[in-house]
């Protein structure tokens, strides 16, 4: 019997993954509660490694300063546009981690103002197109700005963001309307948050999203995060906690992209990793969707969040797939292909879990505790160039961008030399 009906779930209601996710949970505490921790004893041994990330930054901030755009105050400007605020947001908030900066750099202030420049009426923050995204990001760093101003927008685009997550009451009465559709709990798209183009929600956004509440300081228990877990469930391979029948049989633990690719095909799963064979009780070899890295990792985050216990089977199954699956060699499961959005996701979860070395699981079965942030910084080394920027690997995903991908990198390390 599956584990969802022994533990009295029913599909597509929020009630299946709701009960207790914010109550009781003694493995984790969400980002505002946890103590601060300037540097924990692994890291006091890794004085020369944690002095080379520090150098790492610095650099990646030097370079950073000289690619805002004269006229605007923003990042990533296109001749044209349409704009994508969210370039400047990922910039600001990499550099708002660096201790000595904060509201009063020039820099920063031009780029906030850039990013308020394109508040809207509906409360986001965009402008004309991917408005889930720009918007998330966009509140991820105004709520490290911290000035009255960055305040005041945070709310609003808090509502707007939960206006258009996929549920019953979802529709905001503006162009970023069709990012979104009124759905029931039974629905494979409730809970998840898109792009609007594909006509689908997909884990990546989710992870923006979830991401801007995290940073907003909004508790686990908003609805909007509750909602947001029901989706997280349908993507995450394993018959005992996903009920969508693309992942009937399978035992991975980890993630894949969304319940859909599109919405004219509605519950058959989409994952950028392609498919894998699992092998079945009876030893017969299925191709299944196959879980990756990036979103397993930003699932993971997730979880920590929602304060789930840590022997809840969500829990459990993630951080399985995760330890048989270390390395940073690339994006486990696609390669190169959004190597340092990974990076992100990758630090930004075990930074939460709040363990200084992971315990990984070899092929042959062996053990070993990783320094996972010694891992970071030494592979972040050989990835930067001369000029503080990072050497693109891939072109896909926006990736041959080099201050998307420097912005990424900083953040990626800030998360392991800070949190």
């Amino acid at each position: 019997m599956r584990l969802r009906r022994r533990m009295g779930w029913w599909v597509g209601s929020v009630a299946m993954v709701a009960g207790g996710a914010c109550s009781g949970a003694a493995w984790a505490q969400s980002q505002a509660e946890r103590p601060s921790r300037a540097v924990t004893s692994e890291r006091a041994t890794d004085a020369d490694v944690r002095a080379q990330g520090e150098r790492i930054a610095e650099r990646a901030i030097a370079f950073l300063r000289t690619q805002q755009d004269e006229v605007t105050g923003g990042w990533g400007v296109r001749p044209g546009g349409p704009r994508l605020p969210a370039v400047t947001g990922l910039v600001l908030r990499g550099m708002l981690m660096q201790p000595g900066i904060d509201a009063r750099d020039g820099h920063v202030r031009r780029g906030a103002s850039f990013i308020l420049e394109h508040r809207q009426a509906d409360g986001g923050i965009y402008d004309r197109i991917l408005a889930s995204y720009n918007t998330s990001i966009c509140v991820s760093a105004l709520a490290r700005l911290g000035t009255p101003e960055a305040s005041e927008a945070i709310e609003p685009a808090l509502e707007f963001l939960r206006s258009i997550q996929w549920h019953e009451a979802a529709g905001v009465g503006s162009g970023a309307d069709a990012e979104t559709g009124r759905v029931t709990g039974e629905h494979p798209f409730y809970g998840g948050i898109g792009y609007g183009g594909s006509s689908r929600p997909d884990s990546s956004n989710l992870h923006f999203f979830i991401n801007a509440f995290i940073d907003a300081g909004v508790d686990c228990e908003d609805p909007a995060v509750q909602r947001a877990l029901v989706f997280l469930a349908r993507t995450q391979m394993h018959e005992d906690i996903n009920d969508m029948p693309y992942a009937e049989g399978s035992t991975q633990g980890g993630f894949i992209y969304a319940t859909s690719p599109s919405g004219d095909q509605l519950g058959i799963g989409e994952s950028k990793a392609g498919e894998i064979e699992e092998i079945t009780p009876d030893g017969e070899r299925v191709s299944r969707l196959r879980a990756y890295g990036s979103m397993t990792y930003a699932g993971f985050r997730t979880y920590i969040y929602a304060q789930l216990e840590r022997d809840d089977p969500r829990v459990e199954a993630a951080l399985g797939w995760i330890r048989q699956n270390y390395t940073l060699a690339e994006n486990p499961g696609v390669g190169n292909d959004g190597l340092y959005y990974y990076y992100v996701t990758f630090a930004n979860a075990l930074a939460a879990l709040g363990e200084d070395r992971l315990e990984i699981r070899h092929p042959d079965g062996s053990t070993e505790a990783r320094p996972w942030r010694r891992d970071l910084i030494e592979r972040l080394a050989e990835l930067q160039n001369e000029d503080g920027s990072f050497r693109p690997v891939d072109q896909r995903w926006m990736e041959g961008d080099p201050v998307l991908i420097t912005a990424y990198s900083l953040i990626a390390l800030q998360h392991a030399l800070r949190d």
